[in-house]
């Protein structure tokens, strides 16, 4: 069972990335401070693909598709953004002896749990030996990913998060190699259960991360 470690909730519908970039910023820098409390903001963008400090040039989309790539500072790979998805942005500080890979360990437990809450049975998945990093939330029954997270640390204080998709268009993903890998099928609420709503994902999420 997980300890608990309540988040402070603050949420928005649609975010420009570069904007979002900006204000997560200030409240990692608040939360480094002492000034605010552990939090978790929840919110989508418009369509933009985010590619992580080792995203190969071959995995790419074409500029011809229209949608933006813009570079950003966490872990992972590509990932596409886009309305319809649920973004959720932790701006954590670590305990002691903690590191980001322990605390995404936590996020993905947490993610598994709403998506159970919602109907769609998931897993983490450990990283293969000799492999990076495998982070994100699979569908059991499909083999499927659903979840991408993308970390990272700062004076102990995390940033960035994860990307759950729940009734959007999934089309860009195929634009480009998601989360840097070729086979991965990527998957939303709405496609493995035929339905999905946004305000029933976002409260099962808060729920999980036991945010208010």
């Amino acid at each position: 069972m997980m300890r608990r470690r309540p988040l402070t909730l603050i949420q928005d519908d649609l975010v420009d990335y570069e904007k979002a970039m900006e204000r997560m910023a200030a409240l990692v820098e608040e939360r480094q401070d002492d000034a605010r409390p552990d939090t978790l903001w929840l919110l989508s963008h418009p369509p933009v693909f985010t590619v992580g400090k080792r995203t190969l040039e071959s995995h790419l989309p074409d500029p011809a598709a229209g949608i933006p790539v813009v570079p950003t500072g966490r872990g992972g790979q590509l990932t596409y953004h886009g309305p319809g998805q649920l973004v959720g942005y932790l701006v954590v500080k670590l305990d002691t002896g903690e590191g980001v890979v322990d605390y995404i360990r936590e996020v993905e437990l947490r993610l598994v749990e709403a998506l159970a809450a919602l109907g769609v049975h998931a897993e983490r998945r450990d990283t293969p030996p000799g492999s990076e990093l495998l982070t994100g939330v699979w569908t059991r029954d499909t083999g499927r990913k659903i979840v991408s997270i993308g970390m990272r640390a700062s004076r102990a204080v995390t940033s960035h998060g994860f990307a759950l998709n729940v009734e959007g268009d999934l089309t860009p993903w195929n634009l480009a190699i998601p989360c840097g890998m070729p086979d991965v099928e990527m998957t939303s609420v709405a496609h493995e259960l035929g339905r999905a709503s946004m305000e029933e994902t976002r409260r099962a999420v808060a729920t999980a991360f036991e945010s208010s």
